[in-house]
C-alpha cells in the first residue's frame, strides 16, 4: 500500500512537458515589434569603460616540425615508442 502511494506521487511530479517548445503566438510578436528598446550609454549607468588588460607581448606562433609518413602501424608504434616516448 505505502510504496504504490509513493509512485503515485512520483508519477504526478514528473509529468512538467519539459521537452516542449513553446511557440511565440501572433499577438505577443506584433506586441514586440511595437515596443521601443531604450540604448543606454555608460554615463547614464554610471560606469566607466576602461581595460583592466595590458598587452604585454605578441609573437608569432613557432613553426612546427615536418611530419614523417609510416609505412606500416609497426613503425608507428616503433616511433610512438623511441621517438616520441609516449608509448
Amino acid at each position: 500500500m505505502w510504496r504504490s502511494q509513493i509512485c503515485l506521487l512520483w508519477e504526478s511530479r514528473t509529468d512538467l512537458r519539459l521537452n516542449q517548445p513553446r511557440y511565440a503566438t501572433l499577438p505577443n510578436i506584433m506586441t514586440a515589434k511595437s515596443k521601443v528598446i531604450k540604448i543606454y550609454t555608460p554615463d547614464e549607468l554610471n560606469v566607466q569603460i576602461k581595460s583592466d588588460l595590458e598587452i604585454v607581448q605578441v609573437t608569432e606562433p613557432s613553426q612546427r616540425k615536418v611530419g614523417v609518413v609510416v609505412s606500416s602501424v609497426d613503425e608507428l608504434i616503433d616511433k610512438l615508442k623511441i621517438e616520441a616516448c609516449v608509448l
